[in-house]
């Protein structure tokens, strides 16, 4: 007489695989659109701090060699005092939103004028400097 043998296999039957693609993707619903919004916090905050470092660059540039409120410094004339003594560099000075570059993406104005971003949107970049 022939025994019959019952096979079992281990494994994961459609339905579990699919609860747990569905819960996958739930997670993912709820923290793709959060981690946009601290990414777009993160690029305006970057901008403001830079935005700040050019200001306090321009007021220390205009006290240096006794400027007027009117004139405007070039980057070059920026360069000493964007960083540690005469080493400083504006290299690293450029809008998240912009190409890498010195300085790409901000406008220096004049001595009485704050810089300002040229990305600046009300929406979705909000880097002002006040």
């Amino acid at each position: 007489m022939k025994t019959i043998r019952e096979q079992k296999h281990a494994g994961f039957t459609l339905v579990e695989i699919m609860i747990v693609v569905a819960i996958i993707g739930l997670l993912a619903a709820i923290a793709i659109p959060n981690f946009v919004k601290a990414r777009k916090n993160s690029q305006t905050n970057a901008c403001i701090n830079n935005l700040r470092q050019i200001d306090a660059a321009k007021q220390q540039w205009s006290l240096e060699t006794g400027s007027a409120p009117s004139a405007t410094p070039t980057a070059a004339a920026l360069t000493p005092f964007m960083g540690r003594g005469n080493a400083g560099s504006v290299a690293g000075v450029y809008c998240p939103l912009s190409p890498a570059g010195a300085l790409a993406g901000y406008a220096i104005n004049n001595v009485d004028t704050a810089p300002a971003c040229n990305n600046y949107d009300v929406v979705s970049h909000a880097a002002l400097l006040r």
